[in-house]
């Protein structure tokens, strides 16, 4: 020892000692028998999770206690069941593995004093090794938070008082050194009202993210419902001044002799009662602040520094005592306090019941729906019946004298039955005129209400006579009010009040400036102060920002104008190949709107057959082209590029059918038309002809559909027609052209799907199935127009049946 005292630090040369007997100690003491879990379900450290679960199988038959009589089979058994909780779960397993930890709440058997963690706990916290406090002595549980509680009690409860919340764990060493200022700053604040909590960062770990708090110790201060992080250096004066700084800048007015009678003046602007601190120190004290904080939206607080050469006169004239703090109440009576109270040691319970007791003014104004429901409550059973006494008036100087009349009637008969209160009728018109029934507003109004129920419904009588303020006035509302008391149904009427405006509301700039503000002082603190970590939210959202601003603004800036012209033919042509494309592949109808660049055609089959037809919503009609297998390429490149323009319209489905799987389907459609006896559906002719290139647009609610039939030329394709209507004449000539053309097209079959034509009737078969297609556009528009002939049909042929049959065929 002496070559260690005189080569070495004994300071370093103990804290080395200690290491090396904490890592020592951690690696040697083990769980005694009794508390191992291993030991009690009598399995190895290595032992897998079916080995566990046989064991305590096993164990759990043997000791259960309905089947085990010993004494000590209850004790064995919840023995058995948390050593099986803690096993079967890989992390608490891995903690007890790790640290001796048994559950995560309470350690198993902490009643025993050979367990690790209580050797933990003296270890670390006791004052005979590392000289350090017992911070778990003084870390009672009526400070840890959970989660539950911190949302349902911690945070409302943060808009009356602020809280002073720790996060801790329990392998903190930092933790430690911080504990005797932690105690002494919770001594000094609890009392004066501020809100104490502890969290766990390794118990209440959803609670620490919740904060946002990543590492321990960290001291946070919740206000409003906002937290903020305590940086500074961990001493009671910073924590003091830190509470200050969260709360808002004017809860307390300075008040002298140049001020006070503005001060007290103010209680008609801001309808409220005032409250004046007499007191020796030059600054607003703590517990005066946090108490103006709990009850600022009742009463305007204000406070005299006796210690000032310009407060004289404030003090003679209402007769000061300069030697102990004094409160003065105001109300409506600016010359004479309503209530005084003087003591040398003032406490927040006096000042709380003091001020509890003086919330409201004598005759207060309803200003808002919260304040009408502290005032005047609903009627409840177990409580005494409450009547509100209700002065409709308004604010012209006309009206002064009889406002001052109720006040001082108010005055003089305070009954605790009573509530009497006054409303400008301009700014809370609804209310006034569910009482008055849109009445003359040239005098003022007296009415006596009774509440019944939250929705707003009240029993009431209007004073007959109007108001006044004049002594015959004064004795009438005395007499109705007397009997009120003798007889509850004097109120006759009935009516459902709206809720009432929130005068004192700010405006919507101011309330947008101060949240703005306030996320800029949290953006600014986080900058500041935190680690990357915690600044990844933040650091993202304004990256998204600069990339969509970027994206949308700039590069269309930059952009040429002939870059945002869509092409005529190229889209075209490109939309038809997609919808060639996605046909064969889509069996679902799509119900989102169809996009820009092509057209979506869905095929008629077994299985879209019932969703896009027999069950299509009310208003969809589902336009469908016929075609066979070889058409199909050609028929539907032309027909994506006549119903392009139609495809934005949500109300449209467009379909296809294939005539060579379904080859019956057709001729049952129009024999159910022809039977349901249409007007010009004589088709019985055309029941074996080719149905290649038709067009239906079927209302499957409804149940009716209109036809086109194409109308081709050879030659020249300016001559083709379509037959949008279903006169004789143009009946005749088309079904004589698809006559004449039907042997050509079936000898051309095997050709039309891009063979080279030989001579000159092949590329006239060709330029015919091109064409068959050209008028399907003025049809289009003509059917959203809805000028197109319509046949009923009673019922829609099914697809089984027509697919069935012609494979008989």
């Amino acid at each position: 020892m002496r070559g260690w005292s005189t080569g070495r630090d004994p300071g370093t040369c103990r804290a080395w000692l200690a290491i090396f007997l904490l890592i020592f100690l951690v690696h040697v003491v083990k769980p005694s028998s009794e508390s191992d879990p291993y030991k009690i379900l009598g399995v190895g450290r290595s032992a897998s999770q079916a080995e566990i679960k046989r064991a305590y199988k096993s164990l759990a038959r043997e000791w259960h206690p309905d089947k085990n009589k010993d004494p000590k089979a209850e004790d064995m058994f919840i023995k058995i069941s948390k050593s099986y909780e803690i096993l079967s779960n890989e992390e608490r397993r891995s903690n007890f593995d790790r640290y001796g930890q048994m559950d995560e709440n309470q350690p198993f058997g902490q009643s025993q004093h050979h367990g690790f963690r209580h050797f933990h706990n003296s270890f670390y916290f006791d004052e005979s090794f590392f000289h350090f406090p017992r911070s778990r002595d003084f870390a009672d549980s009526k400070y840890m938070l959970h989660y539950a509680q911190f949302n349902s009690d911690v945070l409302p409860d943060s808009f009356k008082r602020p809280y002073l919340i720790k996060v801790t764990s329990e392998w903190c060493f930092a933790c430690i050194h911080i504990e005797p200022v932690w105690k002494n700053i919770v001594q000094e604040l609890e009392p004066l009202g501020v809100g104490i909590g502890i969290v766990d960062l390794g118990y209440e770990r959803r609670l620490a993210n919740q904060l946002g708090a990543h590492r321990a110790p960290s001291i946070i201060g919740l206000v409003n419902g906002r937290l903020t992080f305590f940086h500074s250096t961990v001493v009671q004066e910073h924590l003091r001044q830190f509470i200050e700084d969260l709360l808002p800048q004017k809860l307390v007015e300075r008040v002298n002799d140049n001020n006070y009678q503005a001060f007290l003046d103010g209680w008609q602007v801001e309808n409220k009662p005032s409250l004046l601190l007499f007191d020796q120190v030059p600054v607003v004290p703590l517990l005066y602040k946090l108490t103006a904080f709990a009850f600022r939206d009742y009463i305007r607080f204000g406070y005299v520094d006796q210690g000032e050469t310009h407060n004289t006169r404030l003090l003679r004239q209402f007769s000061i005592n300069t030697y102990a703090p004094t409160m003065l109440l105001f109300k409506e009576n600016t010359e004479k306090p309503v209530d005084v109270i003087q003591a040398r040691g003032m406490k927040k319970q006096i000042m709380d019941e003091f001020v509890s007791n003086h919330k409201f003014l004598q005759v207060p104004r309803l200003v808002s729906q919260q304040l009408f429901d502290e005032l005047c409550p609903v009627k409840q059973f177990h409580r005494r019946r409450k009547y509100c006494v209700l002065l409709i008036t308004g604010e012209d100087e006309a009206f002064l004298p009889g406002n001052k009349a109720f006040l001082d009637f108010a005055t003089v008969n305070k009954k605790e039955v009573l509530r009497f209160a006054y409303v400008y009728r301009r700014k809370q018109q609804p209310l006034c005129q569910a009482l008055l029934h849109n009445q003359a507003a040239g005098s003022a109004q007296v009415v006596i209400l009774e509440r019944r129920s939250q929705t707003g419904r009240v029993l009431y009588r209007s004073v007959s006579g109007g108001w006044n303020g004049s002594e015959e006035d004064k004795y009438r509302l005395h007499e109705q009010l007397e009997l009120l008391q003798k007889d509850p149904t004097y109120l006759t009427s009935d009516a459902t009040l709206p809720e009432l405006n929130n005068e004192m509301a700010p405006i919507f700039i101011i309330q947008w400036m101060n949240a703005a503000y306030d996320y800029i002082l949290q953006i600014y603190d986080d900058l500041l102060y935190s680690n990357w970590r915690e600044m990844m939210p933040i650091l993202s959202l304004i990256f998204s920002a600069l990339f969509i601003l970027f994206g949308t603004v700039i590069i269309q800036a930059f952009s040429e104008p002939g870059e945002s012209k869509p092409q005529k033919s190229k889209p075209k042509e490109q939309s038809t190949t997609q919808a060639e494309d996605k046909t064969s592949s889509r069996t679902n109808t799509s119900s989102r709107p169809p996009k820009k660049d092509f057209v979506e055609v869905t095929e008629l089959t077994d299985v879209t057959y019932t969703s896009n037809l027999v069950k299509l919503r009310p208003g969809h009609i589902n336009v469908v082209l016929v075609l066979t297998n070889a058409s199909k390429n050609a028929l539907l490149r032309k027909f994506a590029k006549e119903v392009f323009s139609f495809s934005g319209t949500q109300s449209l489905h467009f379909s296809f059918l294939n005539a060579d799987k379904h080859c019956l389907w057709m001729p049952s459609l129009l024999r159910s038309a022809s039977a349901a006896g249409q007007s010009e559906s004589r088709l019985d002719d055309e029941e074996s002809s080719d149905y290649t290139g038709h067009v239906l647009a079927l209302n499957g609610n409804k149940k009716y559909f209109c036809l086109f039939r194409p109308v081709f030329t050879g030659d020249d394709p300016n001559d083709s027609s379509s037959e949008t209507s279903f006169s004789s004449d143009s009946k005749r000539k088309s079904r004589s052209r698809s006559r004449s053309s039907s042997h050509s097209r079936s000898r051309s079959h095997s050709r039309e799907d891009g063979a080279i034509p030989k001579r000159g009737s092949s590329r006239a078969t060709s330029i015919e199935v091109h064409h068959k297609l050209d008028r399907l556009g003025l049809w289009m528009e003509r059917l959203m127009e809805g000028t197109l002939p319509r046949l009923q049909v009673p019922a829609w042929p099914t697809l089984e049946s027509t697919s069935s049959s012609s494979t008989e065929s």
